[in-house]
């Protein structure tokens, strides 16, 4: 049986010990439950743990939870591939887009977003490890797309996010942070807006966390193996 609270708050603690031992601000690290492929059940105990933030990869799955789930105060984040033939349900349903890589969805997205809804919260994928069976734009590229997004109205610019290479040795781990905490700085004295640099899955959350990464994705840590 999994104890969704005990995985909870273990990691939540487990965050905080992190961030004193690599300098940094206390509770500067936002949490999102990577909730794809688990029940609504367990998302609505997540909540009552505090949880706030969720992300999903498919977008039929999501609207369902999404639907189910509306009487509660959450921020759902959209963090798989995207298809063009899925953008409307995207921008419909969606508080933020952590997967935008290229500019026709940018441009989809922004006149799909209905007028009554806030600005959609975007960050832009990076590919850092060149891997083709990755989503993201290549790192380079990130500065344009950027840019576009600042003068796309219905969407609002908030960060870069990647998903590397499985990596076990916490050195290539941080190393491959750093190279996007590098970016993200650059980026950030561009584009005032951005203040999301999320990076980092339970399986390399201290490294993600020693090189600044402000947004940490967790699945398994929380909710325990996909069944």
């Amino acid at each position: 049986m999994v104890h969704i609270k005990e995985n909870i708050s273990a990691t939540i603690k487990k965050i905080r010990e992190l961030e004193i031992k690599y300098g940094r601000r206390e509770k500067s690290l936002r949490l999102l439950a990577v909730s794809k492929h688990h029940s609504i059940n367990s998302i609505r105990e997540a909540a009552s743990s505090g949880v706030v933030n969720f992300g999903e990869n498919f977008l039929q799955e999501a609207e369902k939870k999404i639907i189910a789930l509306s009487s509660l105060q959450l921020n759902w984040h959209f963090i798989g591939p995207i298809q063009s033939n899925k953008t409307k349900g995207i921008a419909e349903h969606f508080n933020w887009v952590q997967s935008l890589d290229r500019e026709k969805i940018a441009i989809r997205l922004n006149e799909q977003r209905p007028s009554n809804k806030s600005q959609l919260n975007i960050c832009i994928q990076v590919n850092l490890s060149e891997e083709e069976s990755k989503s993201g734009t290549h790192i380079e590229n990130a500065q344009s797309l950027c840019a576009l997004v600042k003068e796309l109205p219905q969407l609002r610019l908030r960060g870069i996010m990647a998903i590397p290479a499985p990596e076990q040795n916490f050195t290539k781990q941080r190393e491959c942070f750093q190279q996007l905490f590098v970016e993200y700085s650059r980026l950030q004295n561009l584009f005032p807006t951005m203040d999301t640099l999320s990076m980092g899955m339970s399986n390399d959350l201290e490294a993600a966390i020693a090189e600044g990464s402000t947004m940490l994705r967790l699945g398994t840590a929380l909710f325990g193996p996909r069944s």
